[in-house]
């Protein structure tokens, strides 16, 4: 890189070294950087795109938890360059010593570990996430070319909805391999169904382990049978009617949040999910989370992704956990698959177009 923008990265306070106060902010054309203090050290680098309200939140999640350095980038010129100078200033309160770039050129992405990509239509009130493929899937394509053109050794997590068919595509579009891509769905999802079962019993939601396999959608598979409460089986401390209740709010957990705001949809529990998604693979910690992979028999299933139990370290899905299922549970997450898998001729001519 070369000019200002090549001078302002190579800037000792670009990688996170201190500097005097009238050095502590710079920002040089499209690009707006922020160092709180100095950094020991390798420090990882996150690419969130997309400065909506998921990515802002999650680039503060990551900022707050002093996970990675983060670059901010979006299309509207002044958004992410506004957000990331918001964030700077609130760096001495948190007391985090990340620094955040915002950006609408994606030469200051250079070098990410990990790419996120939010960016997309969110869905208004009427509206499916499979409404969203059309316009989504040119956005995720265009997006994580450019991204990957900088930063070829990323993984790639999606959130953008739809978020299987979105994950699929941007595997294609990537040529990456497939452990090395992989969405936000499942995560999110057994966040709501163990806060709903937590809410119902009045216990606190730490003391619930939930799961919920499947697609992102109406038809994804909350499991009773791996929900328990301190290994109490949830299903022996709630009667069936309210069980299924929960598993209900569970599939129209997105729907709710979008009808009560009436403009946009749910982003503090997805950036906290997506967050909970890179500090697994930053950390190496080798979580076992449900999430959208890329399934090449298991579960009886090949050729999509979908949302199931897997272990995520640094390099992104090292494996996928194979559970026993009851056969409606099966069936449910059968029909799930054949939902996604309907979507995806349609979302893969758009790589052509």
């Amino acid at each position: 890189m070369s000019g200002a923008l090549g001078s302002i990265r190579g800037h000792p306070q670009a990688r996170g070294i201190a500097r005097s106060p009238a050095q502590s902010f710079r920002c040089v054309n499209a690009m707006t950087a922020y160092s709180a203090s100095s950094v020991c050290g390798p420090v990882n680098q996150v690419t969130v795109v997309g400065a909506g309200n998921v990515g802002s939140t999650l680039a503060q999640r990551l900022l707050e938890r002093n996970l990675a350095n983060v670059v901010l980038v979006d299309i509207v010129d002044g958004r992410p360059q506004g957000v990331a100078i918001d964030l700077g200033q609130a760096a001495g309160c948190e007391g985090h010593n990340r620094t955040i770039v915002g950006t609408n050129d994606y030469r200051d992405t250079a070098n990410s570990d990990i790419v996120v990509i939010t960016a997309g239509l969110p869905r208004r009130p009427g509206m499916t996430r499979d409404d969203l493929t059309q316009v989504n899937g040119k956005i995720v394509i265009n997006t994580l070319r450019q991204a990957l053109a900088l930063s070829p050794q990323a993984s790639v997590i999606v959130v953008t909805n739809p978020l299987d068919v979105m994950t699929y595509l941007a595997w294609k579009a990537s040529d990456l391999p497939p452990h090395r891509v992989m969405g936000m769905a499942g995560v999110l999802d057994s966040a709501r169904f163990q806060t709903f079962v937590a809410w119902e019993l009045g216990v606190p939601p730490r003391d619930v382990s939930a799961m919920v396999l499947g697609g992102h959608g109406d038809l994804m598979v909350p499991l009773p049978s791996y929900t328990t409460v301190n290994g109490i089986p949830v299903a022996e401390l709630l009667p069936a009617d309210r069980l299924q209740a929960l598993i209900d709010r569970t599939r129209n957990g997105g729907a709710e949040i979008v009808q009560l705001l009436k403009q946009g949809g749910a982003y503090y529990a997805p950036a906290s999910s997506a967050c909970v998604m890179v500090e697994s693979m930053l950390l190496n910690q080798r979580r076992i989370l449900p999430l959208a992979a890329h399934l090449t028999g298991q579960y009886g299933l090949d050729g999509l992704y979908l949302g199931v139990p897997c272990r995520l370290g640094q390099g992104g899905v090292e494996d996928i956990l194979e559970l026993s299922l009851t056969p409606a549970e099966q069936a449910a997450l059968e029909r799930s698959a054949a939902s996604v898998k309907e979507q995806l001729p349609q979302a893969l001519a758009l790589l052509d177009s």
